[in-house]
């Protein structure tokens, strides 16, 4: 468990993803559970995925999910994974197509590792790349849900087709992703992480939600889509 000094409204934020956690926990207990059973009997390897990711303050931390990939799959590519990824398991579609991968996360909130607002922790690899602003991220506990999870709650649909997932990631969700936590950490408080659980839950239910806050920065692009259009543009260009 994470334990560091903390003032008094860090300490507010910490009771609160512990009460809720918690909660969380007890009531999904026989989802996690059945859940569980179900990748047991369905493919070979542990229950349970547990990636290195970069914390609070650039330490390490073992981020808890459902596994919905073949074993070693981090071996077979690289951490960015479309929806058409061969890596995933079948009834690994099913989990991260509801979410259902994302519940063992409230583990690491309840053990402090994680929050439930915060910034999505990343690689280590893509922690590297941070320039000397986007290196205040790492002064905020990352969560299970923040502005970027909303914008972006399917990733693997965005970089389907892609034949670099990794590329196309850095191209179309990064630096959008990487605006917004930093547009988090400027005006993070209870209050707004009340309001960013209230939008993630709406985003569950309805695709097409949009809070104010996100309008600014526009729709994220699908691979497919961007890809379409170029061969369209090229096509027409080649005509001319």
């Amino acid at each position: 468990m994470t334990t560091e000094p903390i003032n008094s409204s860090d300490k507010a934020k910490r009771y609160f993803d512990f009460a809720l956690s918690l909660i969380a926990l007890i009531v999904l207990s026989p989802i996690l559970l059945t859940v569980a059973l179900i990748i047991k009997l369905s493919s070979p390897g542990p229950i349970f995925y547990r990636g290195l990711r970069i914390g609070l303050r650039g330490r390490p931390f073992h981020i808890c999910k459902f596994r919905t990939m073949v074993v070693d799959a981090e071996k077979l590519g690289g951490s960015a994974t479309a929806e058409d990824d061969p890596r995933i398991t079948p009834i690994g579609k099913f989990l991260r197509r509801h979410k259902l991968d994302e519940l063992p996360q409230f583990f690491n909130v309840f053990f402090g590792d994680m929050s439930l607002v915060g910034p999505r922790p990343e690689v280590s690899k893509y922690v590297e790349m941070y320039n000397d602003e986007e290196r205040a991220i790492l002064d905020l506990k990352p969560g299970i849900t923040d502005w970027a999870s909303i914008w972006n709650s399917n990733e693997a649909a965005v970089l389907e087709g892609s034949k670099d997932p990794e590329k196309t990631y850095e191209e179309l969700i990064r630096p959008t992703k990487l605006a917004l936590q930093l547009f988090y950490g400027r005006n993070h408080s209870l209050s707004v992480d009340i309001k960013i659980l209230a939008h993630t839950f709406c985003k569950l239910l309805f695709k097409d939600w949009t809070p104010r806050e996100l309008v600014p920065y526009g729709k994220v692009k699908l691979y497919k889509v961007v890809s379409q259009s170029q061969v369209v543009t090229q096509s027409q260009a080649s005509t001319r």
